[in-house]
């Protein structure tokens, strides 16, 4: 065997035993984040029944109430909303960039979309507190512009350049075989593109989609700012209310460590936790019956 290639297999192998060492380092760093939340949040139940943390909108730790139903559902009810305005858009600007955008336009806006990825959530938070809420306020006679609106406006722009890049190169992986098909059968463009292209990139687009609801339900500084950060039920979509994440930001800094309230903050980190890594299961769930698909 040649030098050449002895080098080149040593190299292989180092390259696997670092790409391994660096899998493993992190599945460590993942199962210590879960341990010390779950061993922290757990020690909430020896002084809260899993009934009142879970089903109880009444939080006051002075009191020694700790119901974080309603940060929960304002979690999922910002999430929902964010993705109901921004995952359609985000599709449709997929399909404008992947199947109607000249080349050259396609390639300025795909590096930019992905730089919008970069850009600080406290920056789209201060964007909303000083434009989108007086807004918000004005337009519809409110008497305030925080709330759950004026959040899933902000998250719903937020989540649009995950959703437009990965929908995108869903797209444009699709098969050139099948638009030819449907053309050679006498379809249209928009035909072709409503009921061959989107069908045959589905599993990308509903990746993207829940890659987007990720980013949402997990986003702290911007909702922090613009929700209004109350630790109630929210009972209109220009009530103001409070996020999982929010609401940790707001009281942990204030909070004793090992407290039946430390303890809460930690427990509802931990379903926030629970919640993104079923998100993620649930994509490569759907990654792995592309793949058997193909």
């Amino acid at each position: 065997m040649k030098k050449y290639d002895l080098d080149r297999l040593r190299n292989e192998k180092w390259a696997k035993n670092i790409l391994l060492c660096s899998a493993a380092f992190l599945t460590v760093v993942i199962l210590a984040l879960i341990v010390f939340m779950g061993q922290q949040g757990l020690q909430t139940f020896l002084d809260v029944s899993p009934v009142e943390f879970f089903f109880s909108a009444k939080w006051n730790p002075d009191d020694g109430q700790y119901g974080a139903f309603s940060f929960i559902a304002g979690s999922l009810i910002v999430t929902f909303l964010a993705i109901l305005v921004g995952g359609p858009i985000g599709i449709m600007g997929a399909v404008f960039m992947a199947k109607l955008a000249p080349k050259w336009m396609l390639n300025i806006m795909k590096p930019a979309v992905n730089l919008y990825m970069a850009i600080p959530s406290v920056v789209y938070g201060f964007i909303g507190l000083t434009v989108v809420v007086p807004a918000v306020r004005d337009f519809f006679g409110v008497p305030v512009g925080f709330g759950i609106f004026t959040a899933s406006l902000i998250l719903s722009i937020m989540i649009l350049p995950t959703v437009i890049s990965i929908s995108t190169d869903a797209l444009l992986s699709v098969p050139k075989m099948l638009e030819e098909g449907s053309f050679a059968l006498g379809a249209t463009y928009w035909q072709t593109i409503w009921h061959i292209v989107l069908p045959a990139a589905k599993p990308g687009i509903v990746t993207a989609v829940i890659l987007g609801m990720a980013r949402a339900i997990g986003e702290t500084m911007a909702v922090q700012m613009v929700i209004g950060n109350t630790p109630r039920l929210a009972d209109s979509l220009f009530s103001p209310t409070s996020t999982l994440p929010s609401e940790i930001v707001v009281e942990m800094g204030n909070t004793p460590f090992g407290s039946t309230w430390g303890n809460a903050l930690f427990l509802m980190a931990l379903v926030l936790l629970v919640i993104s890594l079923l998100m993620i299961l649930i994509v490569r769930r759907i990654s792995a019956k592309k793949a058997v698909e193909a």
